[in-house]
């Protein structure tokens, strides 16, 4: 933890280009664990507006100047020096109620998830400032007037409003896909665990790797802030419901139709499957991953099991299987041995967490803890956030509110029974929206039909059983690739989801006109526009070649020799490339075809320039079609464009996509398809380059 030579840390907030205190003395934030003041906060006095200004002509200026390779090359930079700073940020973390091993989703899988982004943007996209977007529309007969959707970076500010539950992940796994996109963040994380938050930007600052204002922090209330976005701006929301729907509505985001993403209150449900009987994996699995759930960050997690649904008859033996595991979970001092869980965030919290209690229980019946009572392992429970856990058992759950709309958002859960998967997903549509439900079974059937029902209500499904046990990341763990959000009672947004998360900060635009002038825009050449047949490309560096850089090639002959040699090499002797009777009873043949793939070989063998050259390794097709049969005479002709050219940063080639046409002796298209491949950025290569 940071030596404060005994005294509470005073946190400042970084806007317009330097570190900032509030005004006053700041208002003080206790140690979840001990009650202590940890540090003090106070944002009054910041000029929020001079803030996004900064951050639009500072920070957004600086990003969109670099492709998105270059920013996710930054972020990699980034992650990299954070994780070998991750023991300070765990250090500095106990003071949140979390527990190392709480902890390690929030600051390792926050840092882990800028990895993730910054990987996957330079594996996905292109190396470009803009983003093609689908094929090019044809608009008119004669192709001269054509259309293509674009994607460029807002070129306002990402405002992200984070919950205190996740101080790190919560900052990193949103400004992420941001800075990839070419938009600048100001983050405004909760004030409970802002220390956490304000600590891991510094760092970050301290790296010099970001450009001037392309990373803001405001910590303390966020003031007049919304006053001040624009149409260009985003805002991001994690937190209560209430606190959602009043953001919003905001005038100015309502005024400029300011893109608002928000996820919020989510009575997530676990489902055990009829066929996980006690005594099965499943029924095991189910148990171990609700206990998980309800204790892993004192229940304060957005993704955490608030309905535990089982098939009738089986309501005891999952109440006592999961007393006997939670009983043994008991809250300590974070950092003590044995732990087994810690604090909630506040003893504030703790309060709103037991009145949640007390409405479900109108409607539930304790089976398991008693919130008013506090047992612990360590630490002082009269100035700690501790708080045991409370299972409850709903015996009438269709006829009950409570249960399905009041989130004690604390290491408590509900459980009530279902007749028949029908009920099960009528019991779970009942939360109205949730970011994730879980199921448990090894009957594909079941899975298959509560997956469907559960689908329109929720951002994901997880389905749990004997297969995954060892590799499953489990019922509460977003990740990156995939989304995070959920309909309805969630927020109705959408979170990481990969590159799908990097467009939500782009404007998606439909360009329309020439190919010539569409290809300019795009930096990706279309059919009708101009091209070079001069030198053969394949013998151009990444340095010579352009786009639109062709090679038209000549024509030969498919000869039925050339089709029983192929189908004899290749073993393919699908009939209608063998029998001309069984050929013409086909509705789609005349006669015997050549296949396919002997028309993609023959292709390459037409368009490929044999010898040594820049050209050094083709690495797949793209969007391969066979559109017209081809029979024994005709006449095969390549044209073979520069589409798109790749570079690759930090090494001597880059990626170059090539569109490829093969036509017949009437000129109609026989194949089209995109040809993809390394090409040295100089040639020949440098000294050493190949080894």
């Amino acid at each position: 933890m940071l030596d404060t030579g005994g005294t509470a840390r005073r946190l400042e907030s970084y806007v317009d280009g330097a570190w900032r205190k509030g005004a006053g003395e700041g208002r003080p934030i206790a140690n979840a664990a001990t009650g202590e003041t940890h540090a003090l906060i106070s944002s009054d006095g910041i000029d929020f507006a001079a803030a996004l200004a900064w951050g639009r002509d500072a920070g957004g200026t600086a990003l969109r100047r670099h492709t998105i390779h270059e920013r996710a090359l930054m972020l990699k930079a980034i992650g990299t020096e954070l994780m070998a700073q991750k023991a300070d940020f765990h250090a500095e973390s106990l003071a949140t109620g979390a527990t190392p091993r709480d902890a390690w989703p929030d600051i390792e899988g926050g840092i882990g998830t800028l990895l993730t982004f910054a990987s996957m943007a330079r594996r996905e996209l292109p190396n470009t400032k803009v983003l093609a977007e689908g094929p090019v529309e044809q608009l008119s007969k004669d192709g001269s007037f054509v259309g293509r959707h674009v994607l460029t970076p807002l070129t306002g500010v990402a405002v992200h409003i984070n919950a205190f539950n996740f101080p790190v992940w919560g900052m990193l796994e949103k400004i992420a896909p941001s800075l990839i996109a070419g938009v600048p963040c100001l983050v405004k994380p909760a004030s409970q665990t802002a220390y956490l938050t304000e600590l891991v930007v510094r760092r970050i600052l301290d790296m010099g790797v970001l450009p001037d204002g392309a990373l803001q922090l405001v910590c303390g209330g966020a003031g007049d802030l919304l006053d001040h976005v624009t149409e260009q701006d985003v805002v991001t929301f994690t937190g209560s419901a209430a606190t959602g729907r009043k953001l919003r509505t905001h005038p100015a985001i309502v005024e400029n139709s300011v893109r608002f993403t928000m996820e919020a209150d989510s009575l997530n449900a676990a489902i055990l499957g009829p066929d996980a009987e006690p005594g099965t994996e499943e029924f095991d699995l189910f148990v171990k991953e609700v206990a998980r759930e309800m204790t892993a960050k004192a229940g304060q997690k957005c993704t955490a099991i608030r309905r535990i649904m089982v098939p009738k008859g089986r309501e005891e033996a999952v109440i006592d299987a999961l007393s006997a595991t939670l009983a043994k979970a008991l809250p300590g001092l974070p950092g003590a041995d044995g732990t087994r869980m810690g604090t909630l965030v506040s003893v504030g919290d703790r309060d709103g967490v037991r009145e949640k209690i007390a409405e479900i229980a109108a409607e539930a019946e304790i089976v398991h803890g008693d919130p008013a009572a506090i047992t612990v392992s360590s630490g002082d429970p009269d100035r700690g956030a501790f708080l045991n856990p409370v299972l409850l058992h709903c015996a009438r759950p269709f006829e009950a509110e409570a249960p399905h709309s009041v989130e004690a958002f604390g290491p408590v859960s509900t459980l009530m029974a279902y007749d028949g998967i029908d009920e099960a997903v009528a019991l779970a549509r009942k939360g109205k929206g949730s970011l994730v439900s879980s199921v448990f079974t090894d009957d594909a059937s079941v899975a298959a039909d509560l997956t469907i029902g559960l689908a329109p209500f929720h951002g994901r499904v997880l389905i749990g059983n004997r297969g995954s046990a060892k590799s499953s990341t489990g019922h509460g763990s977003p990740l990156a690739p995939l989304v995070h959000g959920g309909p309805g009672r969630a927020g109705g947004g959408e979170e990481m989801g990969g590159m799908r998360g990097v467009k939500h900060f782009m404007q998606r635009t439909a360009v329309q006109g020439t190919p010539r002038m569409i290809a300019a825009v795009t930096g990706e050449w279309a059919e009708g526009a101009p091209a070079e047949q001069v030198t053969h490309p394949f013998r151009k560096s990444l340095a010579e070649l352009k786009i639109g850089d062709q090679v038209v090639t000549d024509a030969r002959e498919v000869t039925e020799a050339d089709v029983e040699h192929f189908a004899e090499f290749t073993g393919d002797t699908f009939y209608a490339h063998m029998d001309s009777d069984a050929a013409k009873a086909n509705p789609f043949f005349d006669d015997r075809v050549a296949h396919g793939y002997l028309i993609a070989s023959f292709a390459a063998g037409l368009f490929v320039e044999p010898n040594p050259g820049p050209v050094l390794a083709n690495y797949g097709v793209d969007n391969l079609r066979f559109l017209t049969p081809v029979y024994f005479g005709d006449s095969l002709r390549v044209q073979l464009t520069c589409k798109q050219i790749n570079p690759r940063e930090g090494t001597v080639y880059g990626e170059v996509r090539w569109d490829c046409r093969v036509t017949n002796q009437k000129d109609e298209a026989v194949a089209l398809y995109d040809v993809l491949t390394m090409v040295a950025k100089e040639w020949p290569l440098p000294e050493g380059a190949g080894a």
